[in-house]
């Protein structure tokens, strides 16, 4: 726990250090759980998430970085490998494929590559998948601009 908690830290410091080094993600840490962050992350440009900003939240284990944050989207996301009513994030550096390399920022990094590269042969939203792998890319992009527009984008007025 003690090692948990001294890589946080430091993770913290790097973040605090680098704001302007990475203009698409804002992550912060509970005031009172180090154990405890939220992100937010602006939707990949070329994407039907553009113009979005999405929060996730992380639960960080006491083992880490031994074992991977729990990650999942607080704004609603149309994306297969998104569950829609949870947030839950399909994506194997946050389950078999974790490193200790990985930090909380590279993290956001990959969730962000992931909205704008899509794998619906293991989706966790079901229609978003069927959508891609038959093919109506228009129909998915279409849906997942409606939801960044109602979920993720500021309210006009």
């Amino acid at each position: 726990m003690q090692a948990s908690r001294a890589r946080l830290f430091k993770e913290y410091k790097e973040v605090q250090r680098e704001k302007s080094a990475d203009p698409d993600i804002q992550l912060v840490c509970d005031d009172s759980n180090i154990f405890k962050w939220n992100a937010l992350i602006k939707g990949p440009s070329e994407t039907p998430f553009e113009g979005g900003v999405f929060q996730l939240a992380f639960s960080v284990p006491e083992q880490y970085p031994l074992q991977p944050p729990q990650v999942r989207f607080l704004t609603k996301i149309f994306h297969p490998n998104v569950h829609f009513k949870t947030g839950e994030i399909c994506l194997d550096i946050l389950k078999n494929a974790w490193s200790p390399a990985w930090t909380l920022q590279s993290v956001c990094r990959a969730i962000i590559a992931l909205m704008a590269h899509p794998e619906p042969d293991s989706p966790l939203n079901c229609d978003s998948g069927n959508l891609l792998r038959s093919g109506d890319i228009r129909g998915y992009q279409s849906m997942a601009r409606m939801y960044t527009r109602l979920a993720a984008m500021p309210k006009k007025g």
